[in-house]
């Protein structure tokens, strides 16, 4: 793929980012209702199964077997994912919305709770089960692609810095999500295959501190250390995530994208490929769960609630109660021309935990009951922050003025 230079324009790259994320995300509720519409007709059902599960090889880790379908997205796919998450985190932090302490302040005390309140609302409906335990991060991720998208079906109703808000608060999101990928749900390590990582990530290293700006060479490294890291036991999307903290940026403050920096070319040449392909892909081949057997009380089961009313509850309560009370002891302001309101609807949105909920559910646990039982939970949960956050935006109007 042939990376284009960013056009130079009046947009800054976290608007164009928006716009490309909000379509992408009206693409993956497509994907995420189509995959649940096929799981369950009984004519495609079992057909669903079986591609996802189809061993395409080779074995590239002894640990996984022979890769199949479902593996190249989640393994592989995915990886492109973290990459341009970790690029847009890098790009933020250096020359964006969290390239100031100010900037950063607000975003990441609310992150911050809204990943703890719904870890700590899942472990307390389904903590006592000791087997249920491991999927305590399952609510704590929201969904920017799923989020974004729906704030675009508002429109004009919603401000833009509502919109840069979730967003940054995202993107904070995604940084916690990542830490907690590689430090929780590593089981077994593999000391060479580890080695390995060690020896790619210093190549990138090296190309970084001798300012080499062609990008092929970061992405060879980047797929050898994708490779090593999926043998040592961590999950090969952090090596996503590692390779973007390595390109180079060239910053450029208060203009649009520099054309010569490898981070923002590299960054615009993924992002259509990530929000129109990998994403939905992902959403189609872990959406869909048989909902043969299930009933309303299959929402009362633990794993199923704790999920649900941590996405639901847990985020709402974690991040709209972070902002109230960072604003009242003034240690950060809610955006000015952004109502309580507002602000209320976009942390009842951020309980959309889809992609990465569903993602770090596939991690926490092997037994297929219980991957199901956390589709069930996500969707049910992301559902219903999604229709109580655009009730409360399209209730709330768009008002000239805070209130």
């Amino acid at each position: 793929m042939t990376a284009r230079p960013p056009r130079r324009g009046a947009h800054s790259a976290l608007r164009d980012f928006l716009h490309s994320e909000a379509a992408g995300g009206i693409v993956l509720i497509a994907a995420a209702v189509l995959a649940m519409i096929v799981a369950n007709l009984p004519a495609t059902a079992h057909g669903y199964e079986t591609l996802l599960h189809h061993e395409t090889g080779p074995v590239l880790a002894a640990a996984l077997g022979p890769m199949t379908v479902h593996l190249w997205i989640n393994d592989g796919l995915m990886t492109l994912f973290f990459l341009l998450v970790g690029l847009e985190i890098k790009r933020e932090v250096v020359d964006g919305r969290l390239a100031s302490a100010d900037r950063r302040r607000l975003p990441f005390i609310a992150a911050v709770a809204g990943m703890a309140v719904p870890a700590l609302v899942f472990l307390l409906v389904a903590g006592a089960e000791p087997r249920l335990q491991p999927g305590w991060a399952i609510p704590a991720a929201t969904d920017i692609a799923f989020a974004i998208g729906v704030l675009a079906l508002l429109g004009s109703r919603i401000p833009s810095a509502l919109k840069l808000l979730l967003t940054t608060v995202a993107i904070v999101d995604d940084m916690g999500a990542v830490a907690i990928i590689a430090l929780g749900y590593t089981d077994t390590i593999h000391p060479l295959a580890l080695a390995g990582a060690g020896l790619a990530l210093l190549v990138l290293y090296l190309l970084n501190r001798r300012k080499v700006m062609t990008l092929w060479p970061y992405l060879l490294a980047g797929a050898a250390l994708w490779l090593f890291v999926l043998q040592s036991g961590v999950h090969a999307t952090i090596a996503g995530v590692l390779t973007a903290m390595l390109i180079p940026i060239r910053p450029s403050p208060g203009a649009p994208d520099d054309a010569t920096s490898p981070l923002h070319r590299l960054e615009h040449a993924l992002q259509p490929w990530v929000a129109f392909a990998i994403v939905p892909l992902f959403g189609f081949a872990n959406a869909g769960v048989s909902l043969a057997g299930a009933n309303l009380s299959t929402l009362a089961e633990p794993l199923v609630l704790g999920i649900a009313l941590g996405l639901f509850l847990g985020k709402q309560i974690g991040i709209f109660g972070a902002i109230r009370i960072a604003d009242r002891l003034g240690i950060a302001r809610r955006p000015a021309g952004v109502s309580w309101t507002q602000l209320y609807g976009m942390a009842l949105i951020a309980g959309i935990g889809f992609t990465m909920s569903l993602f770090i559910g596939g991690l926490a646990f092997a037994d297929p009951a219980l991957v199901d039982r956390v589709k069930i939970g996500v969707l049910a949960g992301s559902v219903a922050s999604a229709l109580a956050g655009v009730l409360v935006l399209v209730r709330c109007g768009k008002p000239h003025a805070a209130r």
